[in-house]
């Protein structure tokens, strides 16, 4: 559906009218979308037009991957407003690529979802443009969309890591390595610049630096060889929860201590030994602050989109003391 939308030049809603029967749409514009149908070959799906009968009361919610427990703590946010406002949500995981993120986008609105909450890739976004001009909401999480402006929420990335940063000199250390995710991601490549800021501020070394996606053995190596020498690390600073958690293993492995501080809590950090500090995000927060901005949008709210920058929060434990 989303092919034919972008063949015919129009919004995915208008193609749903138009292969639904429905009245409003123009005869130009519904000889458009059956044309686009006609060379396209797309096949209605009876069973699917059934369920769009009736009210639009359904929001749908894309993000990387729901097995994350950052997206999924803010997915479940995102429902409970969703259900106070008597909508059900629909959920799917784009897993960072621009295809599956689209194909949910038309899924979700081929089914009349009344809105979209997205945690965007890093292509353009511009083929949503025809569904905010047809006044579908659209609010984008954790990371900015490009080619499209739209209400945005995100988080304090930079500041999060600065805080760290100075934890770990606070503790004494003056060589801190950052492990980050895959710097195609908005969110990873922030930190890391957050990283160079900070320890350039202080005047401490952070001259090493890998980026994701890593593998154990990799990780192990790596550790090794930066533990190693006359001025080794003493600290390493973690872009997310999944590096942290690896790092832990590579830790482990190459039998070194560091001090550490993670990006992300994450579950049972308080239990290790030694916990672990984490500079925490507030998911729960964003997704009920972004459902409800959009429920907003839903009642006739034509307010300017805005972007908020939530504030992080520096879990001190015992990890940043370690030398």
């Amino acid at each position: 559906m989303h092919d034919v939308a972008r063949v015919a030049g129009v919004s995915i809603k208008t193609v749903s009218r138009v292969v639904n029967g429905e009245p409003g749409v123009r005869a130009s514009t519904r000889e458009r979308v059956d044309a686009a149908i006609g060379q396209l070959r797309f096949l209605r799906n009876d069973g699917a037009s059934q369920l769009r009968s009736g009210r639009a009361d359904t929001i749908g919610l894309i993000v990387e991957d729901l097995a994350n427990p950052f997206y999924s703590v803010l997915a479940a946010a995102v429902e409970r407003v969703t259900r106070r406002h008597g909508h059900l949500l629909m959920t799917g995981s784009g897993e960072g690529l621009s295809e599956q993120e689209q194909s949910l986008a038309a899924a979700f609105l081929s089914r009349r979802a009344a809105g979209l909450l997205v945690v965007p890739t890093e292509s353009d976004h511009a083929w949503l443009t025809q569904e905010a001009t047809a006044g579908t909401p659209l609010v984008f999480l954790d990371r900015p969309a490009a080619g499209i402006v739209a209400d945005t929420f995100l988080t304090d990335n930079e500041g999060g890591v600065r805080s760290g940063v100075e934890h770990l000199a606070a503790h004494g250390h003056r060589h801190i390595a950052f492990l980050g995710d895959d710097p195609a991601f908005w969110t990873a490549a922030r930190r890391l610049d957050g990283f160079h800021t900070a320890t350039t501020a202080l005047g401490l070394r952070c001259d090493r630096v890998a980026m994701g996606p890593h593998d154990p053995a990799g990780l192990v190596s790596v550790l090794r060889a930066w533990t190693q020498g006359d001025d080794p690390i003493t600290a390493i600073l973690t872009g997310n929860n999944i590096v942290t958690v690896a790092a832990l293993h590579a830790m482990r492995a190459a039998d070194v201590r560091l001090g550490l501080v993670g990006f992300d809590d994450f579950e049972l950090a308080d239990l290790l030994e030694p916990s672990v500090t984490v500079i925490a995000q507030d998911p729960a927060s964003m997704g009920e602050q972004a459902a409800h901005m959009l429920f907003q949008r839903l009642a006739g709210d034509t307010t300017p989109p805005r972007t908020v920058i939530q504030a992080t929060r520096l879990v001190v434990r015992e990890s940043g003391r370690l030398r």
